[in-house]
């Protein structure tokens, strides 16, 4: 497939290139670069390390290692110019060995990934929002790898062992970036080949069956999603709704008067003063400062981030006061 320019209605293919032949190298130009843009290659991915190498032979080292929003773990393998030759056996290794990832271990890799691009953040609370997960449900954590390999182009016997490997059940993709020249820039060609985009529709709903059935007896993860003042939450961020909207509404003086309120709930650590909250219990909270709420009592208290199988309670309490969400379909 060629790019083309259009100007003064004429088309003008534009002149495809190799990285090499540019002077863009792998890891300092391409890796760095997709790391920042890492939709171009994997949407909806957060990268938590790079070159991450958490094992024996540090020979052997993961380009890029994120997370989806379905809190799978996502390694990301990168070669500029080559056909991808055995791209898919060192993922698969790769693959293999972070399997057992845990989430507080993910979260101390996401840690050091931070503190070396120099930036300040929560890494265990940024993790949580983007999986939408709560520390109650953190078994749901990495059930599954998927591995993305992104290369100029690939070889036949490649594309051939990939095709094998996703129909064996393996969550695998090819990306194929190709480099054009327009006005003495490099434009990048992000195309995922592998799976075709409009046949991955189909498989992934294939799949999403296979699993619907394998487990329907067992209990599955609740997507449940909630309509409140015109706008939709997931559970946690209702809580957090629902609870800023009643205090407004109520204005309690402090703390107790609100404890008082909700008594007979059985909602424990539903609200805290948020200089009373512990380092260790922090990410049980929504303790950004655009979350925090000051009461007239002048204490500044953080919600429960927590609800889990208590958002009945919580729904229930606020319907006293007259204040109800509805639930919706997913």
């Amino acid at each position: 497939m060629s790019l083309y320019n259009i100007s003064n209605k004429k088309l003008t293919a534009l002149t495809q290139t190799t990285f090499a032949a540019e002077g863009l190298l792998e890891r300092q130009d391409l890796q760095e670069a997709l790391k920042g843009c890492i939709g171009a290659i994997a949407p909806d991915c957060l990268v938590i390390s790079e070159e991450f190498s958490d094992w024996e032979d540090s020979r052997r080292r993961i380009d890029l290692l994120a997370i989806d929003k379905s809190a799978n773990l996502v390694v990301i393998e990168l070669k500029r110019d080559e056909l991808g030759a055995h791209m898919e056996l060192q993922a698969l290794r790769y693959a293999a060995m972070i399997s057992t990832m845990t989430f507080d271990k993910a979260c101390s890799y996401f840690e050091e990934y931070i503190e070396k691009e120099g930036l300040e953040l929560n890494a265990r609370q940024i993790i949580l929002d983007f999986v939408d997960l709560d520390e109650s449900s953190l078994d749901d954590f990495g059930n599954d790898v998927r591995i993305v390999l992104v290369s100029a182009d690939f070889g036949k016997e490649l594309t051939t062992s990939v095709l094998w490997l996703r129909d064996k059940g393996i969550d695998i993709s090819c990306v194929r970036l190709t480099p054009y020249l327009y006005s003495d820039n490099v434009l990048i060609n992000a195309e995922q080949i592998i799976p075709v985009p409009e046949v991955e529709e189909y498989q992934v709903k294939f799949r999403e069956k296979q699993v619907e059935q394998r487990n329907s007896k067992n209990v599955q993860r609740d997507y449940s999603k909630y309509r409140f003042n015109d706008q939709v939450y997931n559970k946690r961020n209702l809580a957090l709704a629902i609870l800023t909207h009643w205090i407004d509404a109520k204005k309690p003086n402090d703390l107790l008067e609100i404890k008082d309120r909700l008594k007979g709930f059985n909602l424990p650590r539903a609200v805290a003063i948020f200089d009373q909250i512990t380092d260790n219990r922090l990410n049980r909270y929504h303790s950004s400062e655009s979350d925090l709420i000051t009461l007239d009592s002048g204490e500044i208290i953080a919600i429960s981030n927590q609800w889990g199988k208590n958002l009945p309670r919580l729904l229930e309490a606020m319907n006293q006061d007259g204040i109800m969400a509805e639930k919706i379909d997913n």
